[in-house]
């Protein structure tokens, strides 16, 4: 049987925020701090990323993007990855069919 996972737990930009400030101005280590608000420590981390590469509009949506909100070259190179295993597959089957006619 498979049973159903559970919905991820999501916080608020502000919660966040807050996170990484206190990570910051804190000298306790991160894994502490992490501790104390119930997230893991590579979380806190990244949220750490997210707002020095984004600053302020970090934080901004919920989750990945929707296939329809993402841009066509990112579209295509997904495409593009599907195609070349899918080539990868045939080479191989007709490699191993190959080898079983001779």
């Amino acid at each position: 049987m498979t049973s159903k996972r559970s919905p991820y737990k999501t916080y608020t930009k502000e919660f966040k925020a807050e996170a990484v400030r206190l990570m910051q101005a804190s000298a306790g280590s991160a894994s502490e701090i992490a501790r104390q608000l119930g997230i893991c420590r590579s979380q806190l981390y990244k949220w750490k990323e997210q707002l020095d590469v984004k600053g302020d509009q970090a934080f901004g949506g919920r989750g990945r993007p929707r296939k329809c909100e993402q841009s066509e070259v990112t579209t295509l190179r997904q495409e593009n990855e599907r195609l070349k295993e899918e080539v990868e597959i045939l080479k191989k089957a007709a490699a191993y069919f190959a080898r079983e006619v001779q």
